[in-house]
This record gives structure tokens, sequence and C-alpha cells, in this order.
């Protein structure tokens, strides 16, 4: 495909996610399918570690950004719970496709009210599990009652910089011989405050059994009912290596548990290596969407 009729696609931020999200990218780099643009809060950081050929880097807070987001067909946001709720509305309002992977934002009924408002499309990704699209089945034919997670994680990965030096040191000595620790058992609504980088799957999967939402306020209401159903374990087990999520959901239509363990990220151990996997694949479906030529539905949320 030749260079000009190429999909812009613009990265907010561009640590671990975004890293091996442009190496999985590759084919379509290659293919001139894509023009990348990543946009980040320092430049100075990448002196060393520049981004790889066919990324172009600019820094957030510069007029290169919004240039950027301008040109851009696709905006993808890995880069955390706040720049998602501080950017995330505009793009949506600017008519652009978001591919969402900081799902926590929808936490914020506001937030999550300007997200799926339109004109733009918000495509939320799995990240770390799977199994949504049976359970989003389900909800939407009212036939779940409860619906859990519980992620069990190595205890040095749970310590968060607002825990006491007690709590701090509990965790990190946890040894093999001692029983898991939860940290956290609510809402993931509770959760995102306390343990913003471990709560996104709680919150995608409040997002994928909310139940049939046939209007951007439904869907928001919905959620907001759905986070608060959504029971989250967060634990701190000294014999995992790796993350493990256990999803169990019970209802009319049955008992269905699914457990997934996913090795770590090669960019960084303390992210799943099937994040960037969830958000590639996400990508081309919004790249064939536009490749279809498929029309823009104003706040209709995808995933």
């Amino acid at each position: 495909m030749p260079a000009e009729t190429s999909t812009h696609v613009v990265f907010l931020g561009f640590g671990a996610v975004g890293r091996h999200l442009a190496r999985l990218l590759r084919p379509e780099l290659d293919k001139d399918r894509i023009r990348l643009t990543a946009a980040v809060r320092d430049l100075s950081r990448y002196e060393d570690s520049p981004a790889p050929d066919g990324v172009q880097l600019v820094q957030i807070d510069t007029p290169g950004l919004e240039t950027a987001v301008d040109s851009a067909e696709i905006i993808v946001e890995a880069a955390g719970v706040e720049p998602a709720t501080t950017y995330g509305p505009g793009v949506i309002a600017a008519g652009k496709d978001a591919v969402l992977t900081s799902v926590g934002a929808l936490v914020d009924e506001e937030i999550a009210t300007q997200l799926l408002s339109g004109p733009g499309r918000l495509w939320v990704t799995h990240g770390a599990i799977g199994g949504l699209d049976m359970l989003s089945s389900l909800a939407e034919a009212d036939g779940l009652d409860r619906v859990g997670i519980t992620t069990s994680k190595p205890p040095a990965s749970l310590i968060q910089p607002w825990m006491d030096d007690q709590q701090q040191d509990r965790l990190a000595h946890l040894g093999d011989d001692d029983e898991p620790l939860t940290v956290f058992s609510g809402s993931p609504r509770g959760a995102i405050e306390s343990f913003p980088g471990n709560t996104n799957v709680g919150v995608a999967l409040a997002w994928a059994t909310r139940g049939l939402g046939t209007s951007p306020e439904d869907n928001v209401r919905l959620m907001q009912q759905s986070l608060d159903r959504v029971e989250l374990n967060l634990v701190a087990d000294p014999r995992l290596t790796d993350a493990r999520h256990e999803i169990i959901a019970t209802g009319a239509a049955g008992r269905f548990q699914f457990t997934f363990e996913s090795a770590p990220s090669p960019e960084n151990p303390q992210t799943s290596i099937t994040t960037a996997l969830s958000v590639a694949h996400t990508l081309r479906q919004v790249l064939q969407q536009l490749g279809d030529h498929t029309p823009p539905t104003a706040g209709k949320p995808r995933g």
C-alpha cells in the first residue's frame, strides 16, 4: 500500500506496552499499512533507547502532539489511567477512533460518559484476561448474578508508594512457606486509587459483563452497576513468578470459571505479555473497519 494511503496511528505513551506493540505491528509498518507516532512525556529519556524504525516520537506537551492527533485516524492510549482521562475525551470529541488500554478510566462516571458519547468510537481492550465474549453474551441475556475475579501476583509487584514501612516490609518478605496474603477485596471502583496498576482486569470484566446497553447513557449506567457487582480480590502469593487471574461467574446460565497465567512482557516484568497482544488485536479490528470504509457510529463502544 502506498505511504500516502497509510493509516496514521498515534500512541499516547511508549513504555513497555507501546514498545511491544510497535514490534507486533512490524508487518503493517513494513507494508506501509500504517504510520506510527508515539507521544511521550520526556523525549530526553529516549536518547539512549530510540524508537524503532518507523516510529516517530513527539513530546506530549508540545504542538507536535496536537498536529499528530489532528492528522491521525486512530489513537491508542497506552500511558495509564491519568493520561487516558486527560486526553481520551478530547480524542473522542474530535471524532477519532480511540483504543483504550487503561480501562480503569471507565470507573469515573463523568469520564466514561465523555468517552462513550462520540462522535468518535471507543474500543475497549481486554488486557490480560479472556473469555469475555462468552460472559458478555450471558450478561446481555441477564444470565449472570455474580461475577468475581481474583488476581494473584508475586508480592513485590503489589507494593504501593502509599503503604507504610510495615506494610511494605510484610510484602517484601513473604516467603515460599507463607500463605498468600489478600491485600484488597471489594469493587474495582475501590481499588483504582490504591492499586491503579492492578485494577484494569477488574474494570475490563465489569465492562464486559455490564449487560445490553442501547445508548451511551445506558452503557454508562450499566457500567456503574457492573462495577458494584464485580468482586475483585488482589492476592500476594510468594509462590508465583507470573500473574494469575481467575474469573468465576454464576447465574441462571450456569457456572463459568476461567484461569489465566500469562508470561511477563519482555519490556517490563510488571506487565503481562498479553496486554500488548490484546491491543494489537483490537487495533487490527479498527484498521479492518477503516479499510472497509465502515461509517463511524457515534459513541458506539467496542470490546
